[in-house]
């Protein structure tokens, strides 16, 4: 832990990042829900190249950067002025201890202002879990400290619902390799009516992302999917709140 620490302190300096945020949005009443912060370079670089510096030398120093980086960009975009929660992407391997490694967001947050029952914290399931003990302990630490937890990408990757059988967070987020194209595709709506099954048994919330087609959308809602993000709504903003369109109707982006 104290290794994690001291890079954080010499390697920060390397990073240049800034944040888009996309609108999760509630469509039974067209607020946005959450807005993810995505993040990016402070010229507006992309994610993968972005991510594409990040060594396991520094990860943890990336991982603390992107965490402050959101919520100031999110507050300086005027998310206090609206209902909506924040997602933070976070990289499970970066985080030596839970309670510890916590610290600078709570600073952050209580310096900014932002309460932290609106932080949501997602990790993909793309990223190996080098230990799933230790995965848990994050998603159980952040969970009792007030926090939402989320598995991005579900359904693609190393885990699957083996993850899920290990613990559980708030939130799924479904891959968009399993609707896209769901109107026209029985195996895809199959699956995700599986999960759905298995999300609300647990008592998990479904969020379905990369929605690009109003096929897709139409499709979704009829499977009784309430959280929608992608495309067809919303595109990131880069350092501002976008606005919602949804089909028929459209939206400010303050809820």
């Amino acid at each position: 832990m104290q290794g994690g620490c001291q890079g954080c302190k010499s390697e920060s300096h390397q990073f240049d990042i800034a944040m888009a945020f996309q609108p999760i949005v509630d469509v039974e009443t067209g607020h946005v829900f959450a807005f993810e912060a995505l993040v990016r370079g402070g010229n507006g670089e992309g994610a993968a190249e972005m991510l594409a510096g990040v060594t396991s030398e520094n990860r943890y120093a990336f991982d603390q950067r992107c965490r402050v980086a959101a919520i100031e960009g999110a507050v300086a975009a005027g998310i206090l002025d609206t209902g909506a929660k924040l997602s933070i992407n976070f990289l499970p391997n970066a985080v030596y201890s839970p309670a510890a490694c916590i610290q600078l967001t709570l600073k952050t947050a209580r310096e900014t202002g932002l309460p932290i029952d609106r932080l949501i914290f997602e990790f993909t399931e793309n990223e190996e879990m080098i230990d799933t003990d230790h995965v848990k302990n994050i998603v159980e630490t952040y969970r009792m400290m007030g926090f939402g937890t989320a598995i991005d990408d579900f359904g693609a990757g190393h885990a699957g619902l083996g993850l899920l059988a290990k613990f559980q967070t708030n939130y799924i987020k479904l891959d968009m390799e399993l609707v896209r194209g769901i109107e026209a595709s029985l195996p895809r709506r199959m699956i995700v009516e599986g999960v759905i099954r298995i999300a609300h048994s647990l008592g998990i919330v479904i969020i379905a992302e990369g929605i690009e087609t109003i096929a897709e959308y139409d499709t979704l809602r009829a499977m009784g999917i309430r959280y929608i993000q992608g495309y067809l709504l919303a595109r990131p903003g880069f350092e501002c709140l976008p606005g919602v369109n949804l089909p028929g109707r459209s939206f400010a982006a303050v809820a």
